[in-house]
């Protein structure tokens, strides 16, 4: 059940490591859980995807110029 019971701070390094690779099954069941009861979270998730998104474009945008 301690999965269940994250703190901000892993919270937020999960959703970080989530970006960069797969969590465990049990890692995204628990930040998951933790997105659904905690907006704030959510809403640090949806900031880390906009800056990746946004992250891929100009990456791409400057693959683009230097042809």
């Amino acid at each position: 059940m301690d999965l269940l019971r994250r703190t901000y701070r892993k919270a937020a390094a999960l959703i970080i490591a989530g970006e960069d690779r797969l969590l465990s099954l049990p890692n995204r069941v628990a930040s998951k859980l933790h997105l659904l009861v905690h907006e704030t979270c959510l809403k640090f998730e949806n900031q880390v995807l906009t800056m990746q998104a946004a992250l891929e474009q100009w990456r791409h945008q400057g693959s683009a110029g230097a042809q």
